[in-house]
């Protein structure tokens, strides 16, 4: 049996996939620059080739925007080689704001390599992460008591990592889902208020939300030691929220699995139960 490859298999996506998988009875193989069964480093190509030995199907994350000159270049070369080494199916975990009609995106770019590498393909656009508030950039934010970001009363459909697990997992593994794109995003949108008044409710704390201009979120990063150009991508994406640029509520996984997406309320509770806030 040929096993799955899953990129970035330590992060918030792809441990999800592969516990999914393997508990479905797939051979998995998790890829990372550590913690996973074996090394791997996009921007090392001496790394791609034990990876990909005995391997049918790769689950790939898009390029850091914040430190890619050219993130089609890394992309590329592992796709074509994963391709030569006779995987048949890549599934590309993009972002939410790739229009068809902006060629300017430069992922749209790293979209369309995955696209003509020579494999089956499905590419998955999601939202932004409600994991975000529970295990990375908010989760300290939200222990502190005040979540302060420039997006205003913007609002976003958050989706579950959970969903977007599952998505991938059904597309590693079922030709249906081959020339697909799926929009990914939970069932409503919400405002950053919003959300963590959620949150607030199903851990028992006491949580705020303050709007803040984007030069002040941007010192405040800076001040965390987070490098500038990752700081202005962050407060551009940001702002893109409170002037209400986001793509909307979308049925990309009710699509790909035939259920409702979950709610941020379903989220938060499971999060809070698994003392995320504690």
């Amino acid at each position: 049996m040929e096993k799955i490859l899953i990129l970035g298999g330590t992060g918030t996506t792809g441990r999800r996939i592969a516990r999914r998988l393997t508990a479905a009875g797939h051979r998995v193989r998790t890829a990372s620059r550590k913690g996973a069964d074996v090394r791997f480093d996009l921007d090392q190509p001496t790394s791609w080739a034990p990876a990909l030995e005995g391997v049918g199907a790769v689950y790939v994350l898009k390029p850091d925007m914040a430190v890619n000159s050219d993130p089609r270049a890394g992309v590329r070369g592992f796709v074509s080689a994963a391709a030569a080494a006779g995987v048949r199916r890549v599934v590309l975990l993009s972002g939410n704001a790739v229009g068809e009609a902006d060629d300017s995106n430069p992922l749209k770019a790293v979209e369309q390599t995955v696209r003509t590498c020579g494999a089956e393909w499905t590419i998955l656009r999601p939202d932004w992460f409600a994991q975000n508030f529970s295990e990375t950039f908010w989760r300290l934010a939200i222990l502190d008591g005040t979540l302060a970001l420039p997006t205003g009363d913007g609002h976003v459909p958050f989706v579950d990592a959970e969903d977007i697990a599952e998505v991938a997992a059904a597309a590693l593994t079922d030709q249906k889902h081959s020339g697909r794109t799926y929009h990914l995003t939970g069932p409503r949108a919400l405002s950053f208020g919003e959300a963590v008044d959620i949150i607030g409710r199903a851990s028992g704390r006491q949580v705020q939300h303050v709007d803040i201009e984007p030069e002040e979120f941007i010192r405040h990063q800076l001040a965390r030691g987070v490098p500038e150009q990752a700081a202005r991508l962050l407060a551009g994406l940001l702002v893109a929220v409170r002037d209400g640029r986001g793509v909307g509520v979308a049925d990309g996984v009710e699509e790909a699995l035939g259920r409702p997406a979950r709610t941020f309320e379903a989220f938060a509770a499971q999060a809070a139960a698994a003392g995320a806030w504690s």
